[in-house]
């Protein structure tokens, strides 16, 4: 049985992840991990879920709870996940990160560290998700230069970061496919008399409002044509369900950074 413990346990993805991981066999809770003057502290983590308690209480001293995991699936944020790493490198455990808004000098970090111990981190853990993002990479090496590239998110109002992660994550693989650097070509907002779009540009815009939980569109338009792709998140769940997955997959692996597209086998 591998044990699983949950950062972020009373969070909209942690509590969602707590109780997958009470339906999912071979995996169950063993710690539960808040931040330090959290109200939760000390409860049962079971009773931020659906379904009750579970008879693991929450902390926030990783390193009480360490010891006894296998595996730790982490969804706070990229500054809070950079110091959970660090101790789960010197307990040489896995991982699994969901956090976005990573700087480059992080994921510098994040490379480095992943060195002592299987890392998975992905920006968005859902199947869907991975298998489009499988897809939108041959489509772009198949169009070429011809059409237009062009991805739109939007999400709920009340999140951090922008564009998404699972928008940069979609840019990268768009980029890469077709022989671009990102940083050079990527475009985040448009106002004003622009004029004429360049062919090697790629749109990258964003929409936050309401309760969102998560919508990607990318367009490849060409003259007289246009191919799009999208996926909606209906729920938190199939992150939930994605990151479970990815927990059953690195728990023993050997050292080093990989992504859900090595989890699902797609590369």
């Amino acid at each position: 049985m591998i044990k699983a413990v949950v950062t972020g346990a009373t969070g909209r993805m942690g509590a969602r992840i707590i109780n997958i991981l009470r339906e999912t066999p071979g995996i169950e809770l063993s710690g539960a991990l808040e931040r330090m003057g959290h109200p939760a502290l000390n409860k049962d983590a079971g009773i931020f879920s659906s379904g009750g308690h579970i008879g693991v209480a929450i902390t926030s001293d990783i390193e009480q709870i360490i010891g006894g995991a296998d595996v730790v699936i982490d969804f706070t944020s990229a500054e809070a996940s950079m110091e959970n790493l660090k101790v789960i490198s010197r307990a040489k455990k896995g991982i699994v990160i969901g956090s976005t808004g990573f700087t480059p000098a992080q994921m510098d970090e994040v490379r480095e560290l992943a060195k002592t111990l299987p890392c998975v981190l992905s920006p968005n853990m859902s199947v869907g998700v991975n298998v489009m993002l499988k897809v939108l990479h041959d489509t772009a090496r198949i169009l070429g230069d011809e059409y237009d590239v062009e991805i739109v998110e939007a999400h709920h109002r009340l999140k951090k970061d922008a564009p998404s992660g699972t928008a940069m994550k979609m840019a990268q693989v768009l980029a890469d496919a077709l022989g671009r650097d990102l940083g050079e070509v990527g475009v985040y907002a448009r106002h004003g008399i622009i004029g004429e779009r360049s062919k090697k540009e790629i749109g990258i815009q964003t929409v936050r409002a309401g309760d969102i939980v998560g919508d990607h569109t990318v367009m490849f338009c060409g003259m007289g044509e246009r191919l799009e792709f999208t996926h909606r998140a209906h729920t938190r769940d199939n992150f939930a369900i994605g990151a479970v997955r990815a927990a059953l997959w690195v728990a023993g692996k050997e050292p080093g950074l990989y992504d859900m597209q090595d989890v699902l086998g797609l590369k």
